[in-house]
């Protein structure tokens, strides 16, 4: 029995040196984190020095005095200085000097960015930053060019109807060029016609700003509206539509394969990603023929 046990726990000298680099190499990776430590200390990081930088680079940006950094002012002068001025010429500075304040002089800079233009005097009285006393002090000063005045403009009391007017009578509606007629007609395309006149809102560049200036000029037929056959336009045609995504557009053709023709808007309700808000939208423009 003795002998057996001591032949089980035997092992040989070629084992036993195995064993032996075995217990090696598990010493050596067990210290060789201890030893990296040693040979490699970590920088540490002088955060007096970093403060200072701070400091430093705080005082230059108040030297500098940026800018971006400064609130628009609703100050105004004391005193204005009144002159006669077209006020589709004037600077920051000229419209300050005429006793309006800075953040005043930026609403009337951005509007006429917009492609926004004054052809009456009645017209500086729309921009909502203009207030009653403003205008009445400031009305006998202005003074617009009589070839502004005369250019191809709608006379006053004239309506341009959104829906069927053409580039050239779009660009008649003051504040709108060439190019807001073009973008206007190609969303009214997309759209297959304006049912109601804040449905410029939704044009890119029409703000609050130029859309006050110009509701007053223009008109909708909704009978004009092209109506969409829901039943029977294809995918891409509905595509296009912009009040419409893809998911939502797929899922009203996938509900019309698996139910067969949508006979009112209550129909709609069932497709889970059509929200009311989109239903009310898109309602003026659908036909259930």
């Amino acid at each position: 029995m003795k002998a057996r046990i001591k032949n089980y726990l035997s092992i040989t000298k070629k084992e036993w040196n195995g064993m032996v680099v075995l217990v090696v190499l598990i010493a050596l990776v067990l210290a060789a984190p201890y030893v990296y430590q040693l040979l490699h200390k970590d920088n540490t990081i002088n955060f007096k020095d970093f403060d200072k930088a701070i400091v430093q680079l705080s005082k230059i940006e108040q030297v500098k005095g940026y800018a971006d950094d400064k609130p628009v002012s609703d100050d105004k002068l004391l005193h204005p200085v009144m002159f006669p001025f077209n006020p589709n010429s004037l600077s920051v500075a000229q419209w300050k000097q005429l006793g309006l304040s800075e953040r005043q002089a930026n609403v009337i800079i951005h509007y006429e960015a917009k492609g926004g233009k004054f052809y009456r005097k009645e017209d500086v009285k729309k921009i909502y930053a203009i207030t009653a006393d403003d205008y009445t002090r400031l009305e006998p000063y202005i003074n617009i060019p009589e070839l502004e005045y005369t250019s191809k403009k709608a006379k006053p009391g004239e309506i341009i109807e959104l829906n069927a007017a053409d580039s050239a009578r779009m660009t008649m509606i003051r504040g709108v060029g060439p190019s807001f007629a073009v973008r206007i007609i190609r969303y009214r395309n997309r759209l297959g016609g304006f049912y109601n006149k804040e449905q410029l809102k939704e044009i890119y560049g029409v703000d609050s700003i130029m859309y006050a200036g110009i509701k007053d000029e223009v008109s909708v037929n909704p009978a004009k509206v092209k109506k969409i056959d829901i039943n029977k336009i294809s995918f891409d045609q509905l595509r296009i539509f912009p009040y419409l995504g893809y998911k939502q557009v797929n899922a009203i053709m996938q509900y019309r394969t698996q139910h067969g023709n949508y006979n009112s808007i209550a129909d709609m309700k069932n497709i889970a990603i059509l929200d009311d808000g989109i239903l009310r939208k898109i309602e003026p423009y659908l036909s259930f023929q």
